[in-house]
This record gives C-alpha cells, structure tokens and sequence, in this order.
C-alpha cells in the first residue's frame, strides 16, 4: 500500500517553501505520495489564537534573530539559494490557495512547482492576478479560466472547509504534515516524517 503524507499547505509561509522541496525527496525516496492540502493560514490563526512567529515572538528579545539564523542554516544545508523573501511579504494568499482548490492533487503539485518560485524567487506580487496570471501562461495554463475560478462559491467555500477541518485535526500552522493519524508541524520535523515513512 502506498503511504501518503498529506501537507497542509499555504503559500504565504516561508516555511512552506522549504519544507515542500526536500519532502519531495524524501517522498521519492519511500515511494509515497503527497497530497496537498490548501487552507487560508490567516483564518487558521483567527480560530486557533496563533499569530506569524515574527509578531508572536516580537518582544522576546534575541528570538527572531535566532529564528533567522535557523532559518539560513537550513537554506544551506538544502542549497536553497534561490530564495529571497517576497517584498510583499506577509501578503493575503487567498487567491493563490483558492487556484489550489480549484483544481485536484496532481495541478496541485504542478502549481506548487510552477508558482513556488515566482513567489519565492522571483518575487512576483502574488495578491495581483496580473502577476500570477503570465506565470500561469508560461507553464502552460489558461491563466484567464484558471483564476476565474478562484471567484467560484464552491472553491471559495472548499478553502474556507479545508481551514475548519485542519483546525479540527489539531493543525495550528504551516506546514502541518498528516502521515495517516500522525501530525508533525514544521519543516524541523522533517527527519520524525522520514522515520515515520520507513
């Protein structure tokens, strides 16, 4: 039977980004499948209290320093040198989650692969659909149906579903990773996924 790891999943997270591309490795590795998730992090923090670690921490001196520091050793160990924080960043990711709803697990990862990068790399404004839509085009998409449907009730109400019911499952934050009944949250838990899988 394959094993899947279900990632719950929203691009505003840096953390998302870095913990997408190595999962992908450790996934080929076990043979197991990701599914991808899309829920709106700004309504998993309104029900569950939380806050983005950079306000929560804000006044704990030295913490965000070292959250840093975290964060630019695991850039190099994975060799991750592409990456440069979006200059909108925190940005709503509404549109971009609900273009994930719209379309099943395998666009899913597609898209992840496709526009990861541009927000992430190229630094594109990813609240501006004028933006997102050229991104869309060069791989390959009708960029105009595509983010027509991000105005879709259904898409609109499965992303808003998605946030309730992770919320539901004990996830807090992203990435939130499911192997079956087992959540791990952060890209830190990574090696736990792995050993989790073999």
């Amino acid at each position: 039977m394959t094993k899947t790891v279900e990632l719950i999943f929203d691009f505003v997270s840096p953390n998302a980004y870095f913990a997408y591309y190595p999962l992908k490795d450790i996934a080929a590795k076990y043979g197991a499948t990701i599914e991808v998730t899309p829920v709106f992090l700004a309504g998993m923090h309104k029900l569950t209290g939380n806050a983005p670690p950079f306000i929560r921490d804000g006044e704990i001196k030295g913490k965000n320093e070292y959250a840093m520091l975290e964060m630019n050793r695991f850039i190099a160990k994975h060799g991750m040198t592409e990456w440069a924080m979006n200059p909108k960043f925190p940005f709503n990711s509404v549109t971009l989650q609900r273009l994930l709803c719209a379309v099943g697990n395998d666009e899913r990862l597609k898209l992840l692969d496709v526009l990861l990068p541009a927000v992430w790399h190229d630094g594109i404004d990813p609240t501006d659909p004028e933006a997102i839509g050229p991104v869309l085009m060069n791989a390959g998409y009708d960029a105009a149906e595509l983010l027509m449907k991000t105005q879709d009730p259904a898409v609109k109400q499965a992303l808003m579903d998605n946030t309730d019911k992770a919320v539901e499952r004990g996830a807090f934050g992203i990435p939130t990773f499911f192997v079956g009944s087992e959540m791990f949250f952060g890209k830190e838990r990574l090696g736990q996924i792995e050993e989790e899988l073999a």
